[in-house]
C-alpha cells in the first residue's frame, strides 16, 4: 500500500513547497511539469520558490496523452532529475504522475483546481484516439493544496469534482455487488472512507456554493480522501464503477464531451436508478451545487447519452457492475432510463 507522506491544505500552502520537500528528503534537481495557464497561475511561483534551494527546470505539457509522457521520459533521460513536481489541472497531474512511475521519480502533486479526485489518487487518466483509458500509476508523495489558488479557480472545475465525489456512491454499490455475486475481494475501509467524501459534500453543499476557501477545504479533503481509499483498495473500485464507464463510453462517442466529473455525476443518476436505489438525491445534491443533471446542461446531443449507455457494458467488461449485472442495455432500454431520470427529455 502506497499514500501520499504529507499533505498539505490551506491557504498559501504553496509557499511551504521547500519545507514540504525538505521533510520528505527530496534534495537536488526538480522537474516542473505544468500547463501554459497553470504556469501563470502557480507554475512560475513553484519554480521561484523551489529555486531558491534546488535546481529546477520546468517543461509545458498540452494534453494528457501517451505521447506526452514519452516526451517528458525523454527529457528526464536526457538530465538527470532527483523529483518531479506536477502543477496544474488533471492533464497536467496525470501526465507528471505516469512520467514519475514510468522514470521511478518521486512525484510531488500542486493542483491548481478541485476537478477530479487525481489530485492524491495511484490512477492517471490518458487519452487516447478513442476516449479515455485509467492506467495505474503511483500516489504522490506529497500533496500541496493551496486554497487561496484552488477557490479563484472556475466554479464549474469544482463542481465537476462534487460530482466525481458524488458517483462514488454507485462506484461503492456496484462494488458490493460484485462482491455480493461474485465473491470479489472488497475492503470495507475503502468503502467507508469512500463514502465520506460523498456525504461530506452533500451535507456541504451551502458551503460550498459559496466559493470560499472554507468549502473548498472540504472538496479537496474529499478529492484527496478518494484517492487515498483507491491506494488501500489496491485499485479504483472505490472511486470508479458503472458511471465512470459511462463516463468514458461519452468520451469516446460524444463530439464535444463535458467535464470528467460532470459525466460522472450525471451517470450516477441513471446508475442509481438501475439499483433501484434513490436517484433522486444524488440528482439533486447535484443540481444543488451546480453540477449538470441532464443532457442539456452537459451541452452534449442526447442521442449520445443513449449511446453512451448501450456502449458502457463494452468499457472494462471485467470490471463487474450494475450494467454487468443486468446485462447490458439496448437503446429502448437505455432510452427509457434516461427519460425516466429526466437526463433526456
Amino acid at each position: 500500500m502506497k499514500l501520499p507522506r504529507v499533505v498539505l491544505v490551506g491557504k498559501d500552502a504553496i509557499n511551504q513547497i521547500n519545507f514540504l520537500c525538505d521533510d520528505l528528503k527530496l534534495l537536488g534537481r526538480a522537474l516542473v511539469i505544468t500547463g501554459e495557464k497553470t504556469y501563470k497561475i502557480a507554475g512560475k511561483k513553484v519554480c521561484d520558490i523551489l529555486s531558491e534551494k534546488r535546481d529546477v527546470e520546468v517543461i509545458t505539457i498540452s494534453f494528457p496523452s501517451m505521447q506526452e509522457v514519452e516526451r517528458v521520459k525523454e527529457i528526464i533521460a536526457k538530465k538527470k532529475y532527483d523529483f518531479i513536481v506536477g502543477v496544474g489541472g488533471g492533464k497536467v497531474i496525470d501526465v507528471a504522475k505516469l512520467a514519475s512511475k514510468e522514470c521511478s521519480l518521486e512525484f510531488i502533486s500542486i493542483p491548481t483546481c478541485a476537478s477530479h479526485d487525481g489530485i492524491a489518487s495511484s490512477r492517471a487518466s490518458i487519452k487516447h484516439d478513442e476516449g479515455s483509458i485509467s492506467v495505474e500509476a503511483i500516489p504522490p508523495l506529497g500533496v500541496v493544496a493551496d486554497l487561496s489558488i484552488i477557490a479563484s479557480s472556475p466554479y464549474r472545475l469544482t463542481a465537476s469534482g462534487c460530482g466525481d465525489i458524488i458517483a462514488k456512491i454507485t462506484a461503492v454499490k456496484d462494488w458490493k455487488l460484485s462482491h455480493r455475486v461474485n465473491g470479489e475481494e472488497i475492503s470495507e475501509y475503502a468503502c467507508a472512507l469512500s463514502l465520506m467524501g460523498a456525504k461530506m459534500i452533500k451535507n456541504s453543499v451551502d458551503e460550498i456554493r459559496k466559493i470560499d476557501e472554507k468549502g473548498i477545504k472540504k472538496v479537496v479533503k474529499a478529492l484527496i480522501s478518494s484517492g487515498v481509499a483507491m491506494s488501500i483498495a489496491g485499485s479504483s473500485r472505490p472511486g470508479s464503477g458503472s458511471e465512470h464507464k459511462f463516463s468514458h463510453a461519452l468520451d469516446m462517442l460524444a463530439p464535444e464531451p463535458a467535464l470528467h466529473g460532470e459525466q460522472c455525476g450525471v451517470g450516477a443518476i441513471m446508475m442509481m436508478y438501475l439499483h433501484g436505489d434513490d436517484w433522486r438525491v444524488v440528482r439533486d445534491t447535484l443540481r444543488k451545487i451546480g453540477a449538470p443533471t441532464n443532457a442539456e446542461e452537459l451541452g452534449i446531443e442526447e442521442k449520445y447519452i443513449i449511446k453512451a449507455l448501450v456502449e458502457t457494458k463494452k468499457i472494462r467488461p471485467w470490471r463487474y457492475t450494475i450494467i454487468e449485472h443486468i446485462g447490458g442495455l439496448n437503446e429502448r432500454r437505455a432510452s427509457k432510463i434516461a427519460k425516466a431520470t429526466g437526463v433526456v427529455e
